[in-house]
């Protein structure tokens, strides 16, 4: 089933976000290790208003539990997602990382998506990228788009099965990504 997430659902939706984002998340907090990082984003998943909140996050859940995660959003409200979470960790650690923008208007940007190792194999990440392109329909906007590293060949090919196509080549926080979008 996949269901928006709830401030309840931190604890068990963090280690699937750094599935997906450790390296960048890193560089955001400044530290070396996740166990330092990952309560900082523990932290804005349960906070409103924020690019890495529970508002921004579809879960995908089943008996055995939450087995993948996508945070979404529109991309036009980039900046103002983005400087909550700037502020919070440069409050909390002192340090400030102030990556490329990855993501404009009429855009439904596909910040995150990851799926447990246990689960991965069964659509799910699949499922949860039909989902938030159909949220992204329903918000009026024009594209869905994504980033994803162009030493992730795998990624890429699911994308592009899912009507994704590369639009341009970025430099993104250090390393290099493809931009991929759909027509919604």
């Amino acid at each position: 089933m996949i269901r928006p997430a709830t401030p309840a659902d931190s604890a068990a939706s963090i280690p699937l976000l750094f599935l997906a984002m450790q390296e960048i998340a890193l560089k955001l907090t400044g530290h070396n290790d996740p166990l330092l990082s990952m309560p900082i984003f523990e932290a804005l998943f349960r906070q409103p208003g924020n690019q890495y909140s529970y508002e921004n996050t579809l879960l995908y859940e089943d008996a055995q539990g939450i087995g993948g995660l996508i945070i979404a959003y529109d991309g036009a409200k980039l900046d103002a997602l983005r400087k909550p979470v700037l502020d919070h960790i440069e409050r909390s650690l002192g340090h400030r990382f102030q990556p490329e923008d990855e993501t404009g208007p009429g855009e439904y940007y596909l910040d995150s998506i990851a799926v447990s190792p246990a689960s991965q194999g069964k659509g799910i990440g699949r499922q949860l990228i039909l989902a938030a392109v159909e949220k992204g329909k329903r918000e009026g906007l024009d594209f869905a788009g994504l980033l994803v590293s162009t030493a992730n060949p795998d990624a890429q090919r699911l994308y592009e099965r899912l009507g994704f196509g590369i639009v341009k080549t970025v430099d993104f926080a250090g390393g290099y990504y493809y931009h991929l979008q759909k027509v919604l």
